[in-house]
């Protein structure tokens, strides 16, 4: 006899809790109707048989696949580079484990890509969308809004102008990117530059947003665009450093791009924080305690995010879930103190 042939079956299991088939399959597939008595019963018979539903027969029953697609619009290089796309698909998979539910993970390495992950979502495969860093001309909403998929992004989705019903979770970006250039002014420094990350993608775009709210009048060659990178800190720093020798704060887009920052002012024998105060931002532990000197940075909760990320897609999935579920979560910010200031 085959391993296959003495798996336990759904009758089995009916046997054992001494039920019918029909009362089995309702309290297996997630059904309403049983009472708790009897439901625990066929439970406890599941557990004895190590009973395990077959995920094609219970699709046609439930209309669901137990599996959510998490979509990255960025290279892989870029995902496993940095530990801020871990930190999130860590939220993610926890909360989806939690419920049962599979990790599909979709990257796109170039725009040739779209298209084969929008046919993938269109597909049947999945019940529902995650998808996070988005750039602003990117065809991957529009795509998949034509598959008709339930989806949640991660990060303001700036394409949107308001549309109702696009739900988003976010951290506040320019409220945090505020609080860090105050905290350096408090500390006296008046050449404070900011180091930006993709303006094209709403995070980076707030947090500009955020410094210019302090610094409004302040000399535009302070400001000088970088991609969220160690090596896009280190080439936006030497940049600044050049055109302004003069600089004595730094509020950097992200972590990643303080940590270039940082290694470029002491290769330029500037003293940290004595001579140039630098911020970052996430507070990603493995980046802001290993800098020389650890970095002052504004922490977001990134593992939350994508927690919230998945809980609001299973609860938009869940027939039972009330219309008036939030579209938008924005999370707050908190600046960690450290050395580098």
């Amino acid at each position: 006899m085959t391993e296959t042939a003495q798996r336990p079956t759904l009758e089995a299991v009916a046997a054992r809790a001494g039920v019918s088939r029909a009362t089995v399959s309702r309290v297996v597939n997630g059904g309403d109707g049983v009472r708790e008595p009897l439901a625990e019963r066929v439970r406890r018979a599941v557990e004895e048989l190590g009973y395990v539903p077959n995920q094609a027969a219970r699709s046609l029953v439930t209309k669901r696949h137990g599996a959510v697609a998490v979509v990255i619009a960025e290279p892989e290089t870029r995902v496993f580079a940095d530990p801020f796309f871990a930190l999130q698909l860590r939220g993610i998979s926890k909360e989806l484990t939690a419920q049962d539910n599979q990790l599909v993970l979709l990257l796109t390495e170039g725009r040739d890509d779209h298209t084969r992950v929008a046919r993938y979502l269109a597909g049947g495969h999945v019940d529902g969308a995650l998808v996070f860093s988005l750039h602003l001309d990117d065809p991957l909403p529009g795509l998949i809004r034509g598959a008709g998929l339930p989806t949640v992004f991660g990060g303001r989705p700036g394409w949107s102008d308001g549309e109702a019903g696009v739900a988003y979770v976010d951290s506040d970006n320019r409220g945090g990117a505020r609080e860090a250039v105050r905290h350096l002014v408090g500390l006296g420094r008046t050449r404070i530059a900011h180091l930006t990350g993709p303006l094209d993608q709403t995070s980076a775009a707030d947090r500009l947003d955020g410094y210019r709210d302090v610094m409004g009048g302040a000399d535009a060659r302070l400001v000088v665009e970088s991609d969220f990178t160690p090596a896009g800190g280190e080439r936006a720093m030497r940049a600044l450093l050049d055109r302004c020798p003069d600089v004595d704060a730094v509020f950097a887009a992200n972590d990643l791009t303080a940590s270039g920052a940082l290694r470029v002012l002491r290769e330029r024998g500037r003293r940290v924080p004595e001579d140039v105060a630098v911020v970052g931002f996430d507070d990603m532990l493995p980046v802001a305690e290993a800098t020389d000197p650890p970095l002052t940075t504004v922490r977001q909760d990134i593992e939350e995010m994508g927690r919230i990320m998945a809980r609001l897609l299973l609860r938009r999935l869940d027939p039972r879930t009330p219309e008036e579920t939030p579209a938008g979560v924005v999370l707050p910010t908190t600046l960690v103190r450290r050395a580098s200031t």
